[in-house]
């Protein structure tokens, strides 16, 4: 079912986010079988420890969030830009996903948007990150034209917050705990309103942990609701070996789906997400990357980079 507008004083508003989504596959149900998008995996730093992530491992043919076959760089991502539009008519969207965040290596990150906007200015710019550094780079973002931004909040309360993450790096300190996850939330609360104030079209992404934040995600959709935020994005845990969720168990689909439809009345959500890779090219569920690229070898972030 295509997602229903529920504004009701901001129905302009909502107007024009969807003019903005048309044409993005990630932001509209209708757009995910017409138009295609492409990640740039330019992005291997990251400033906080997932207990749900490792990005050490890849193959070829698995998709989730933090797998890349390759790192690019800035130069190499324009290039491979020019090379499947070529062949992809329908591309829309340019996106940068990691494979670690996108704001955390902005030295990567900023430099081959800029190439690619100077070659296309009509393709769609997004980009994900997990919001520690939402604040910093906020006018950077709206000024190189990234309009569709993907946040992950897997908790509005800090417990709940210290349970997911082992630790954050931020300004040359480690911060742990309750204090790693209050600095955090902070942050991408303050990041996330100031965005949606400015025009631009918020996606939250929320990994569905049972056990931990899974009776309190319909506390996240409210509070994301009151920033301005356009859609929510409910994916299930993927247990990853490495991790230290490695064993946990994975979330079913049943829990999912009903908790989709729990937070539905304060947010759209979207169901037609595939958790795609850093590297993933072509519509969702129909990845052309082994097809235009070829499988790559893995190239994993430096360690100092990565927590």
């Amino acid at each position: 079912m295509e997602n229903t507008c529920v504004c009701t004083s901001k129905q302009q508003s909502c107007l024009q986010e969807k003019d903005k989504s048309s044409k993005h596959p990630c932001f509209s149900l209708a757009a995910h079988k017409k138009y295609a998008r492409m990640h740039l995996p330019v992005a291997p730093a990251c400033n906080l420890s997932c207990n749900y992530c490792n990005r050490k491992f890849d193959c070829p043919h698995e998709s989730r969030p933090g797998v890349s076959s390759e790192i690019l760089s800035p130069r190499q991502a324009y290039e491979r830009f020019l090379y499947v539009r070529e062949r992809i008519p329908n591309l829309s969207v340019v996106g940068i996903a990691g494979p670690g965040d996108a704001l955390a290596d902005w030295k990567n990150t900023r430099p081959t948007l800029e190439m690619i906007r100077e070659a296309d200015p009509d393709v769609a710019f997004c980009l994900s990150t997990n919001g520690l550094l939402l604040p910093q780079y906020a006018n950077e973002l709206l000024a190189l034209g990234v309009e569709h931004i993907t946040v992950t909040v897997n908790a509005v309360d800090p417990a709940i917050t210290a349970e997911i993450y082992r630790l954050i790096n931020f300004d040359g300190q480690q911060y742990r705990g309750l204090e790693a996850a209050k600095l955090l939330l902070h942050k991408q609360l303050q990041g996330i309103g100031w965005l949606t104030r400015h025009g631009a079209v918020i996606k939250v992404n929320t990994v569905m942990i049972t056990g931990i934040n899974d009776q309190h995600i319909p506390e996240i959709s409210k509070t994301m609701k009151t920033l301005g935020v356009t859609i929510s994005n409910i994916v299930p845990l993927i247990p990853v070996q490495g991790s230290a969720f490695a064993n946990w168990p994975q979330t079913s689909m049943p829990e999912l789906l009903a908790m989709r439809e729990r937070c539905q009345a304060d947010l759209p959500q979207m169901r037609h997400c595939r958790q795609c890779r850093a590297d993933a090219i072509g519509l969702l569920g129909e990845d052309k990357r082994l097809e235009l690229i070829g499988g790559g070898k893995l190239v994993s972030a430096p360690a100092q980079e990565a927590i």
